[in-house]
């Protein structure tokens, strides 16, 4: 079985977002980029099954900018034998590229696509169900534990109650949970290695879709600064505070 993990070039995690001056977008000049924390998860999970012997091939693909072969080539070093880039400079919307996963997946035919449940750039956390809507595939989101078995992805996904747990027929669409693995590090041999590996450059044009942004961003303004706090001498302020001030009582 083929495992195809799509991933995703975002600003790291732990760098201060900042906003370009004409409020037109995020500012990411000059700073620290790294791959989708879910999608590192994705790629864990996917070595792991062909360590395990379900999977026989495990390729990644990113659709973004031509830096994005630098978080291809992460995920390879973590063990993934090959990548896809689809270049683009547009920013592309979830399905823009549920569409260019879904040409991908008609080539390469995977039994299983295992990605982020989410992006931490956009938090859109549509891809994945778009994808398995125009593939007419099983899916499974925010899975904490995955078992293949004989056709079927016995998987775990977290819900508002608590766990639930469901047998999906294979090919299917899996998004993945922080709490399904921890990504490993890549060794320095490895890093070596995966820079000999297979990394195909490709067009949103050379699979046939249209890429074209349907979204218009307004504006974009970072968040108001959090206001001090006060100390109050007695229940009875504190109550009047919430009461006529906060207005939540």
């Amino acid at each position: 079985m083929k495992v195809l993990v799509p991933v995703k070039r975002v600003l790291d995690p732990y760098v201060k977002v900042r906003v370009k001056k004409d409020n037109s977008g995020v500012d990411l000049s000059n700073s620290k980029m790294a791959m989708n924390p879910f999608c590192e998860i994705a790629v864990e999970q996917a070595i792991r099954l062909k360590e395990q012997g379900h999977a026989s091939e495990v390729v990644l693909v990113s659709a973004g900018p031509q830096q994005a072969q630098e978080t291809i080539r992460t995920g390879l070093a973590m063990g993934a034998d090959r990548g896809i880039l689809i270049e683009s400079d547009e920013a592309l919307e979830p399905l823009g590229v549920a569409k260019l996963l879904k040409a991908v997946v008609e080539q390469e035919d995977p039994g299983l696509v295992l990605m982020g449940k989410q992006a931490v750039d956009n938090d859109n956390n549509q891809t994945g169900q778009m994808l398995a809507a125009l593939l007419g595939w099983s899916q499974g989101t925010f899975i904490s534990e995955v078992n293949v078995q004989d056709g079927t992805a016995r998987i775990t996904r977290e819900i508002d109650g608590g766990l639930e747990t469901l047998d999906l027929k294979m090919p299917a669409v899996l998004t993945t949970d922080l709490r399904l693995c921890e990504p490993r590090y890549a060794s320095l041999p490895n890093i070596m290695k995966a820079k000999k590996k297979k990394l195909d450059k490709t067009a949103p044009a050379d699979w046939g879709v249209d890429v074209t942004p349907r979204l218009d961003v307004q504006k974009v303004e970072e968040p108001p600064a959090r206001e001090a706090g006060v100390k109050v001498s007695s229940v009875q302020e504190l109550v009047d505070k919430l009461r006529n001030e906060a207005k939540v009582i």
